[in-house]
């Protein structure tokens, strides 16, 4: 009867260690892609945005199909975010994006192609802070990237 309780009792332990590993596990947030959002990550013409600030002589070219649309389209309009937020995001991201681009072995070289030259004492202005962070989201939405520990939500 003794071995039969201390049975019971391991089992239920492990019952219980097992419910708790599956509840605390961590779980990808799938992303809901709109019909707008999709038909911009069809496109196969590619868009050539020219990301620069009056204010500034730093310039980034992205050459990527669909982003110009979904720009447009999908994204949050200028002004939406602060610049703080932008630059705080933009620089964990762009950290995160030259890592990757240092290990063509184990991310993929032709979506990390590139360092990007991004320094945080550096104001770029908000039209460069905007559109950069921009890209980053559409790239992680398209690619079904994460560059930093938010999911990339519009």
């Amino acid at each position: 009867m003794k071995k039969n309780y201390l049975l019971f009792q391991n089992l239920f332990l492990l019952a219980v260690l097992a419910s708790f590993m599956v509840c605390c596990g961590s779980s990808k947030e799938s992303l809901s892609i709109s019909s707008d959002e999709e038909q911009a990550f069809k496109q196969v013409e590619g868009d050539t945005i020219t990301i620069s600030s009056d204010k500034t002589e730093y310039e980034i070219i992205i050459i990527e199909p669909g982003f110009n649309v979904w720009l447009n389209s999908v994204a949050k309009p200028e002004g939406y975010y602060s610049q703080s937020f932008l630059e705080n995001r933009n620089y964990i991201m762009v950290l995160e994006w030259n890592n990757r681009v240092l290990q063509p072995s184990r991310f993929n070289p032709n979506l990390y192609e590139l360092q990007i030259d991004y320094a945080r004492h550096i104001d770029y202005g908000y039209e460069v802070n905007y559109k950069l962070y921009n890209y980053f989201i559409y790239f992680q939405r398209k690619y079904n990237q994460r560059l930093g520990p938010f999911v990339p939500r519009i």
